[in-house]
């Protein structure tokens, strides 16, 4: 482990250097506060001993600006002049112990072991909550062969560190999709770092990314990692990212190439190991073509496409995700209800534009607003402003059935067709299996069967 001693007497490094080496430690030394955060920069460090007065800007400025930087980074403060304000103002601002020159061998000693120590236990701490909030991410839901496809691409990407493009509409689960790729890599063990292009200031974007130093620009009174620095050693979600400037894409283009770049308003070269996943809702190819985004950062990107599928493109998943999504709000304290099979027929007449994020939104009003133990038809069709569906409809064409059926493939479109027929002939017969079985033709049996089996897919 590393020791870095700010002290502007030689001796005084000397004596402490001599003290850590000692005890199996290595120790490097800093006359002022200034060189020691240009050391900070360059080199790993596990603890700070820091004297309090110093040439330039003093210890307790030093403790803020290493603070910034490095939350995490032990500091021990050390003064011949040391007042009990001075100590509680160094502890408020991070500092792990307050010793008065010259600190006997056992007291420094102590100190350093146990300041160690707790740095250790807060990293493992750490660890254990970020793999936690990666395991609570949510899943992505669906069996449907649109979604499985996309799960099997995620799969077989995600142990690589191939960088990966997700397409797809507004509210089709993009983020989820680049959580899944993060949470099957080897980068699982550090947190994911997101960035919404969109929702950034394109004044601010090169700061959010790069990072900046002091005096950069206005309002920049002290220096800032940016999000690739972040998110060295793990995985860097891009989102929007057809929202970006030309000009941050050519630097975002340097940095997917040489994995390097430098901090705005800086000079040096920060070296970093990033996986870069990307997301946007446009067609990228139309935005080459219109001048908007660059073709070498496309091709760059577009190592591995994933499209998110709209849901009107995988309607079989949708009783699996309403039944996903009541149970979420079911945990957050709302009424646990479920929806009838009726219901569920009449969502999937709903063209959902919003796709899942909408669908989502409306589970949650349901579940609030409907009345009775379950969410029945009418009420569905009241929401979403759908007319009732007659049983005779369903074989009137391709305008009365359910919006997304001509888009699925011959089997999946006969499955979903069937289902809907066979509900809405157990509905126009009040539920009387017998009579439905008799007048479409069917064995009883047969069609009791399928009808559990459209229940038990839906539950």
């Amino acid at each position: 482990m590393k020791i870095l001693i700010v002290d502007d007497e030689i001796s005084i490094v000397d004596s402490l250097a001599g003290i850590i080496q000692d005890e199996g430690y290595e120790a490097v030394g800093a006359g002022s506060g200034e060189e020691a955060l240009r050391l900070l920069e360059q080199e790993r460090v596990d603890l700070v001993l820091l004297d309090v007065w110093l040439p330039g800007i003093d210890g307790l400025e030093t403790l803020r600006r290493v603070k910034e930087v490095s939350p995490h980074l032990p500091v021990i403060m050390i003064s011949g002049h040391g007042t009990i304000d001075t100590a509680v103002q160094a502890t408020k601002m991070g500092a792990y112990d307050f010793l008065e020159k010259p600190p006997g061998y056992d007291k420094i000693v102590l100190s350093i072991r146990n300041a160690l120590h707790l740095a250790q236990v807060e990293r493992e701490n750490l660890i254990l909550r970020q793999k936690a909030e990666v395991a609570s991410k949510p899943e992505i839901t669906g069996a449907s062969p649109a979604i499985t496809a996309v799960k099997e691409t995620i799969a077989k990407v995600a142990p690589t560190n191939a960088w990966v493009l997700i397409l797809g509409e507004h509210g089709t689960g993009k983020e989820l999709a680049a959580q899944a790729i993060h949470r099957q890599s080897e980068r699982r063990g550090k947190p994911m770092i997101e960035v919404n292009c969109a929702a950034i200031p394109e004044e601010l974007i090169e700061s959010e990314l790069f990072g900046h130093e002091k005096g950069s620009f206005t309002g920049a009174v002290s220096g800032r990692r940016g999000k690739f620095d972040l998110a060295d050693g793990s995985t860097l979600f891009l989102d929007e990212i057809a929202d970006m400037s030309l000009k941050t894409q050519a630097k975002i283009l340097r940095i997917l190439q040489e994995q390097k770049f430098e901090r705005v308003g800086g000079s040096k070269t920060i070296s970093v190991d990033v996986r870069v996943l990307a997301a946007t809702n446009k067609d990228l190819k139309r935005e080459i073509e219109v001048g908007n985004f660059r073709a070498d950062l496309y091709w760059r990107l577009n190592v591995v496409p994933i499209t998110m599928p709209p849901l009107k493109e995988r309607l079989d998943d949708l009783p699996a995700l309403v039944a996903d999504f009541g149970r979420e709000y079911a945990g957050k304290g709302l009424c646990a209800k479920g929806f009838s099979p009726a219901a569920l027929a009449a969502m999937a007449r709903h063209h959902w534009p919003g796709n899942v994020r909408e669908l989502r939104n409306f589970i949650e009003r349901a579940l609030i607003l409907a009345p009775g133990p379950e969410v029945e038809e009418g009420f569905v069709c009241q929401l979403l402003g759908l007319g009732a569906a007659e049983p005779q409809e369903l074989a009137a064409g391709e305008g009365a059935l359910a919006p997304g059926l001509f888009a699925l493939n011959f089997r999946d479109a006969r499955r979903e067709f069937e289902r809907q027929f066979l509900l809405a002939k157990v509905r126009e017969h009040n539920g009387n299996i017998t009579k439905t079985a008799e007048q479409i033709g069917m064995e009883r049996s047969h069609l009791h069967r399928k009808i559990r089996a459209i229940g038990d897919n839906e539950s």
